[in-house]
């Protein structure tokens, strides 16, 4: 029987290693229809959150974080790490607008959102069409590989 807090399932975060950490939560924010996560309670920014709990200020831009505006999807948290990526992703995410929907329009959506992320910094890798699925593959502006179905 799989683990659980009173019967409901946990709570899952997908965390990315990035050299440039806002500039990646902003690229997931558009990909996802996502926003910024908010500062805590009592503070207008992350910088005097940062401030307060001792975080040099030469590391304040180490860390951000990006949440589904419904709730609903898991938060994308991105933090600094000195080397860059260097292998395939072994876990990657899909983005879903089709809905398993293989007609044209569901297809339109897809190749319009490929295009908006690309004009954001992706890379188009290629494309999928099989009995399983169709799919374009991408490359985040540091390189994660992903797909948008």
């Amino acid at each position: 029987m799989p683990a659980s807090v009173a019967g409901m399932a946990h709570q899952v975060q997908v965390t990315f290693d990035a050299a440039d950490p806002a500039r990646l939560a902003e690229f997931w924010a558009l990909a996802l229809g996502y926003v910024a996560q908010p500062p805590p309670a009592g503070f207008d920014s992350w910088e005097r959150f940062a401030e307060r709990i001792g975080v040099p200020p030469e590391r304040a831009g180490d860390l951000a974080a990006v949440i589904d505006p419904d709730g609903a999807g898991p938060r994308i948290f991105l933090q600094r790490v000195p080397e860059g990526k260097t292998a395939k992703n072994r876990v990657h995410l899909d983005i879903q607008l089709t809905g398993g929907d293989r007609g044209e329009d569901a297809w339109r959506r897809v190749t319009e959102h490929v295009a908006t992320l690309v004009a954001a910094g992706a890379r188009r890798l290629w494309e999928v069409d099989e009995p399983t699925g169709r799919a374009i593959v991408l490359a985040d502006p540091e390189g994660n590989e992903f797909c948008v179905t």
